[in-house]
């Protein structure tokens, strides 16, 4: 992968601002090999993406870099209404975006300063959701978000993720019985996500991916960020991302009411309201468990030992939500594999 250059940088800031730039600041990006630096200019700031294996490397020679994955949904998401970072300017070549800088006020940072609007916030996040799905219902021919899906494959490797990671790698190992039983499940389980209907999935619309703006009037605004990996997918993805986030901790009422609120948005009648209860719960245990396993698997491999502290939180959501499921043997079945855990 390529390493940051520098004087590109300075080459791009200087072709937006006029200025290059007087300071540098690295930003939290997450575990992704993408980097970002606040830019300060005496026109103002920016934000720098720096991704290290983007664009230009393979294309042949004279031919212009292809536009990333991040671009295009960005304009997708622009052009349908959602409020994401302005784009100020692109180099691919360099594998370097300059963007509009929202500051540092996440959902999560929100939340911590100003726990009592917490259910405020959260309720315009679930109506901005329901708000994009029905902008994004129909995509555009040959859109890169139609290219890849979660489907039965997808979230069985996910489910194999917790197997290998939350599990194996930790010395729980599944005795060859145990394994057959879990393999079977979590076929089963897979399959039934994956026969869904899908739509637009961020796949990754959690507390630390949404910044909480000032709106006109004294309101507040979200922003959508890190939207490059979206994908097709079930409804309640999202939701179960945002509402069964490891790095929050929702109690059921909560977490209730602002299902409420997103069938209101939706305008969900009362047996479309108890169907997404009951997909938001099978999904809650894929997702939660692939998540665990993935907390683990990103100390294993030094990308970041933090995460383990989110590996119990996470198993914590699934266990509840299987027991919420008491009624489907399959999930019975799964809990208590889920309990050695």
């Amino acid at each position: 992968m390529r390493e940051l250059d520098p004087d590109a940088l300075h080459r791009l800031v200087q072709r937006v601002t006029g200025h290059v730039p007087s300071s540098l600041s690295p930003l939290r990006g997450g575990v992704s090999c993408r980097r970002y630096l606040r830019v300060v200019t005496p026109a103002g700031t920016a934000v720098a993406m720096f991704a290290p294996s983007a664009a230009g490397d393979g294309a042949a020679a004279g031919a212009a870099p292809p536009r990333w994955p991040f671009l295009e949904v960005h304009a997708l998401l622009r052009e349908r209404g959602v409020r994401v970072p302005a784009l100020l300017a692109e180099d691919c070549e360099h594998g370097l975006l300059l963007l509009e800088d929202l500051g540092d006020r996440t959902l999560a940072a929100f939340v911590e300063r100003e726990p009592a609007r917490r259910a405020e916030v959260y309720a315009l996040a679930v109506r901005d959701l329901a708000r994009a799905q029905r902008a994004l219902a129909a995509l555009p021919r040959g859109s890169i978000v139609d290219a890849c899906a979660l489907d039965a494959t997808l979230l069985r490797w996910e489910l194999d993720h917790f197997r290998a990671w939350a599990l194996d790698a930790r010395g729980l190992r599944l005795d060859d019985a145990a394994r057959a039983e879990f393999d079977a499940l979590a076929d089963r389980l897979a399959r039934r996500i994956a026969a869904w209907p899908r739509g637009f999935v961020h796949r990754d619309l959690q507390s630390r991916n949404l910044m909480v703006l000032g709106a006109p009037g004294g309101g507040l605004e979200l922003a959508w960020l890190d939207f490059q990996d979206a994908l097709l997918g079930p409804r309640v993805y999202d939701l179960v991302t945002l509402l069964n986030d490891s790095f929050q901790d929702l109690d059921r009422p909560f977490v209730e009411a602002r299902l409420d609120d997103y069938a209101a948005a939706a305008s969900l009648d009362r047996a479309s309201r108890e169907a997404l209860g009951r997909e938001f719960e099978l999904v809650t245990v894929q997702r939660k468990l692939k998540d665990a396993g993935r907390f683990v698997f990103l100390d294993r491999i030094g990308a970041d030992p933090t995460y383990l502290r989110y590996v119990e939180p996470a198993l914590a959501r699934a266990r509840a939500a299987l027991s919420r499921l008491g009624d489907d043997a399959d999930m019975r079945a799964l809990s208590r594999i889920v309990a050695r855990a």
